[in-house]
């Protein structure tokens, strides 16, 4: 079963097995209003918790993509380079990569859903 952490950046990884989808918040994508671009790193890379691996645009602002937890880049998602509002319609589901975790025990430094939504009520 699929288990969602999240970083205090807004990023979320996705888990299931040794692999993670990664993306941002709903959250996120309502305080970044309609997304306009989304830089990717390419498969193979490979980085470390709480690197950078990306940025986001919108006509608002731009804001850089921080890696959750270490791993490799397995694949991006494509449709995001011709529609990336599809984060916008549906954040939880328009992941930006997936990756094979290399060491499972730093999700335990993330939040949960509920510690998420706990956090989310400090930021008003």
């Amino acid at each position: 079963m699929a288990k969602t952490y999240y970083l205090p950046s807004h990023e979320y990884i996705t888990v299931e097995g040794d692999e993670g989808r990664v993306g941002i918040s709903e959250y996120a994508a309502s305080q970044l209003g309609a997304v306009t671009y989304v830089d990717m790193p390419a498969e193979g890379d490979t980085f470390d918790a709480g690197e950078d691996f990306g940025a986001i645009e919108s006509r608002k602002a731009a804001s850089d993509l921080y890696m959750p937890v270490a791993g490799e880049i397995i694949a991006v998602n494509e449709d995001l380079e011709n529609d990336p509002r599809l984060i916008n319609n549906d954040p939880a589901n328009a992941w930006i990569v997936k990756i094979r975790i290399s060491d499972p025990s730093e999700l335990d430094k993330l939040m949960d859903a509920d510690a998420y939504r706990m956090y989310l009520t400090t930021l008003h």
